[in-house]
This record gives C-alpha cells, structure tokens and sequence, in this order.
C-alpha cells in the first residue's frame, strides 16, 4: 500500500470545507515542532484562493499565527490543493479522508511525510476518532503517525 499514491476524496465543497477546524493529530514536522497545544486551521474561500490562517499555543503561552493561502490543482474534485506560507514554495495539501458532515477530515501529502487530522471541534469521540484513524490506516499511513495533539479549549 506505501507504495502506492494515497487517494483522495471523490468530491470536496470548498465552501463547506471553509471555516475552523481543529488539529486532532498530525505527523511531527519541523515547522509545527514550536507548537505545544490548541492548533487551530481557518480556511477562507477568496476567488479561486483559500486563505489560510494556522495557529497554536506555544510552550510559553505565546501564541503564533502562520498565514498563507492555497489554490485548487484539482478542479474536478476539489481536493488536491497547493498551498504556501513561503512564496513561491507550495506544497501539497491533499483530502484524504472527509466525514459526509464535513465534522473531520484527514489531509495528507502524496509522499506520506505529512499528515493532519481536522475536526470541527476540540475532539473526537472515541468510535469516531477510531474510524479516523482506520481511515489513516487505510491510506498507507501508520496509526502511530498520528501523534495526538493537545487541545484545550481555552483558544
């Protein structure tokens, strides 16, 4: 299966998909390795852009905001975007997995070095996060890649 190119959702309605989503989980990487809890995503539809604005609480309370925007590569389904914080690099930002409620979703690369889980609240229930995660699973991913991420509710 790791050998093969994740596959992403069938359809995406960007205007449902816009708006806060809460990070669940992700794999470490380097530019969200300062985040120590409540990392939040908020999409924006402008045009043919989605703006973005990533945050987080860092250890020392000090909270950071990243804002960038991201543009549709796959027109048909809506759920192979690129995205950039650093002009003019993009990277990719693709849907792999979206609840029919648009109440999660989980967002990976076609290389598998990123993955993100969203959900539209703080967390999950447990039959649900346990779905997620078999969907994670399911795209060639290891459970154990979804590091669990701190939520408080205080952001």
């Amino acid at each position: 299966m790791a050998d093969t190119v994740p596959k992403t959702v069938e359809h995406v309605d960007l205007n449902r998909y816009a708006g806060k989503w809460y990070e669940l989980a992700r794999m470490p990487n380097r530019f969200e390795k300062k985040c120590d809890r409540d990392v939040t995503a908020e999409y924006t539809l402008d045009g043919d852009t989605v703006r973005v604005v990533n945050s987080c609480v860092k250890a020392d309370g000090e909270t950071t905001v990243a804002k960038g925007r991201a543009k549709v590569v796959d027109k048909t389904t809506g759920a192979k975007l690129k995205v950039t914080f650093f002009w003019p690099f993009y990277g990719d930002y693709w849907i792999l997995g979206l609840d029919p409620e648009y109440k999660w979703a989980v967002v990976g690369t076609p290389d598998r070095k990123y993955l993100w889980v969203l959900s539209r609240t703080s967390s999950l229930p447990a039959a649900e996060m346990e779905t997620v995660l078999k969907l994670v699973e399911s795209q060639g991913y290891k459970r154990s890649d979804a590091v669990p991420t701190r939520q408080t509710g205080a952001h």
